[in-house]
């Protein structure tokens, strides 16, 4: 069979991996050093000339997290792969990469708030032009390219809302203005969206979340063209935002459940929209799986699946919305998404407490909402946690 012919839980497992490994081990070994070491001169000439393929100096190679980078390119599709020390790393590390004084970037503003962070407030100081536009608007974001525009970003589907950007008009405004595309496909994981069939040009994701798929690791992925993550990597060889080799052993070893993992991730996640959409203490639910959804349509046409996260709003304020939050049982009130364990949060007081009331509004923070991200645990009991949760704020 093709390689490229075989399931994804196929590739999930041995993509990327060499058959026969050191010590003959099934799994590939943690290569825990910073250092190589050379037989003599010899060879010391050979690696510089390029007549040899092997590693130096931690910073710039590891086999562990080659293996890992190769697996995420492969399950993704992209010719190659960048891992960095987290998501945020990879994100600046792209950015900071393929910009430069002058430049112009075009970010959608329904982002993760350190992305929207750095982009409003760090890039500027390097005399890096950012504009954002309304997420979705295709001709507000047609009408912001001019002649100095690089990069479109954005995230799809984006946080905490869920919108899913339509990658083929998106690429189509990209390509009349020879500007290149970025997207952040953290929520939707390989598994249900592979933006590079679209023409995208370098996919991103927060390892940390559902690749790993434990909360116990922190990493970052960039997949793309050789030529593209070659300039990205000697980015990162420079400032040195590497993942270490035992997160990347942790990576490749949740990468091996990977399809199975998102596979629960995507029934669950519909089973908790259709439920909390259904409940009269629930004003609203965003999941783009259900048909009230603004994105369903896109989400069913480049989409396999709609992923782990559900946002809604509690029907109430703060203050009810902090008592419905106590008062859930299996899911843990935490940050981050995408891992086996259910992690629930209220944004206004997680992750934008430090902003006004009238900042987190204005860019859609309400009091009201919560990201749940649904675990692996069996839907009937999360579905009844969350009921005997709601049914403690009833008024």
């Amino acid at each position: 069979m093709p390689r490229n012919k075989k399931g994804l839980s196929t590739r999930s497992v041995h993509g990327g991996e060499h058959r026969d490994k050191p010590f003959s081990s099934v799994t590939n070994p943690i290569v825990q050093t910073s250092t190589y070491v050379f037989q003599n001169t010899r060879e010391l000439i050979d690696y510089t000339t390029g007549e040899v393929d092997r590693e130096e100096y931690g910073r710039y190679g590891n086999p562990t997290k080659s293996v890992a980078e190769r697996k995420i390119a492969e399950l993704e599709g992209g010719e190659d792969a960048a891992l960095f020390s987290s998501g945020m790393s990879a994100f600046t590390s792209v950015l900071l990469a393929m910009l430069s004084s002058g430049a112009h970037v075009i970010v959608m503003d329904e982002c993760y708030r350190r992305s929207r962070q750095f982009c409003r407030q760090i890039l500027p100081r390097y005399n890096i032009d950012v504009t954002f536009v309304k997420t979705g608007d295709y001709d507000e974001l047609a009408s912001a390219i001019t002649e100095k525009t690089r990069l479109i970003v954005s995230e799809s589907p984006t946080n905490p809302y869920l919108n899913v950007i339509d990658l083929e008009q998106v690429v189509e405004i990209a390509a009349r203005h020879r500007v290149k595309v970025l997207i952040d496909g953290t929520f939707a994981t390989p598994y249900n969206q592979k933006p590079l069939d679209f023409g995208i040009d370098l996919v991103l994701h927060s390892a940390t979340k559902y690749l790993g798929g434990h909360n116990d690791l922190l990493s970052g992925a960039v997949v793309g063209s050789a030529p593209l993550i070659a300039a990205v990597r000697e980015f990162r060889d420079v400032t040195g935002g590497i993942v270490d080799p035992h997160g990347a052993y942790l990576l490749i070893r949740g990468l091996k459940t990977f399809a199975l993992r998102m596979e629960q991730h995507n029934a669950n996640g519909l089973a908790v929209a259709r439920f909390l959409e259904g409940h009269p203490r629930i004003r609203k639910t965003y999941y783009p799986g259900l048909e009230s959804h603004a994105g369903y349509e896109i989400a069913c046409k480049q989409m396999s699946g709609f992923g782990g996260v559900v946002s809604f709003e509690v029907d109430g304020d703060m203050d009810t919305t902090i008592r419905f939050i106590d008062a859930v049982r299996i899911p843990y009130i935490a940050p981050s998404l995408g891992g086996v364990e259910s992690l629930i949060e209220q944004p206004a007081i997680m992750s934008f407490y430090e902003m006004d009331r009238s900042e987190r509004l204005e860019i859609g923070i309400k009091d009201e909402l919560v990201r749940f991200s649904v675990g692996i645990e069996n839907a009937d009991d999360l579905i009844a946690d969350l009921d005997q949760a709601l049914g403690q704020i009833q008024a």
